[in-house]
């Protein structure tokens, strides 16, 4: 789940997207669906200096993560 502030650039990941690739499907995630949610709700809406603000790490934004799309999805996590 992740939660858009309003009026603000900022959003907050939770455990669905990290710096370097989405969050962890091994315990009952579906990658292929939370992939799928990253592309189309993530990155195709949100601009690219929209700050991403994980359940825990360090921040990334937008910009930085969507051009990785495809290696995520190839490296299979």
């Amino acid at each position: 789940m992740c939660f858009l502030v309003e009026g603000k650039p900022l959003l907050f990941s939770g455990d669905t997207l990290f710096p370097g690739g989405a969050g962890n499907t091994n315990f009952g995630g579906d990658f292929d669906t939370i992939i799928g949610s990253i592309d189309r709700l993530l990155f195709a809406p949100l601009a690219a200096d929209t700050i991403v603000m994980p359940g825990h790490g360090d921040d990334t934004t937008i910009g930085a993560e969507s051009p990785h799309l495809q290696e995520w999805i190839d490296r299979g996590w």
